[in-house]
């Protein structure tokens, strides 16, 4: 799911959609109008599920999409190799998800986590 606002409106720290990827903004630089163009913005993001560094410059009036972003919890069902199994705590479905190299000691089967979802993928928080 993802909403549409104008590029003026974000601010550092949000979320923002670039390249069909949910990013943190993490850079904000807005220009004045010059005198044949509108204000420009060039906006720096890093990638929330693959850590990727973008950046877009686009007028400040332009629509861009802000993806919804999720933090849920999750019980760990069963953990195999650097996957784990989740139940989402308030639907109940069960899925699969990596495990984080900095994690991997810390799970235990039974206890609650908190992950985070957006646009279709999920990461461990």
């Amino acid at each position: 799911m993802k909403e549409q606002t104008e590029i003026g409106k974000i601010k550092e720290g949000r979320y923002i959609v670039v390249e069909d990827e949910p990013c943190k903004v993490v850079g904000l630089a807005t220009s004045k109008p010059g005198k044949h163009g509108a204000a420009k913005a060039r906006i720096d993001a890093v990638g929330i599920f693959d850590g990727v560094k973008r950046s877009i410059v686009q007028p400040v009036s332009a629509k861009a999409y802000i993806p919804v972003v999720e933090r849920k919890s999750g019980q760990v069902i069963s953990i195999a190799g650097d996957m784990a199994q989740l139940m989402d705590m308030k639907d109940y479905s069960n899925f699969e998800i990596a495990i984080p190299a900095d994690k991997k000691g810390q799970l235990e089967i039974g206890k609650e986590i908190m992950y985070i979802e957006s646009m279709g993928k999920r990461k461990l928080d």
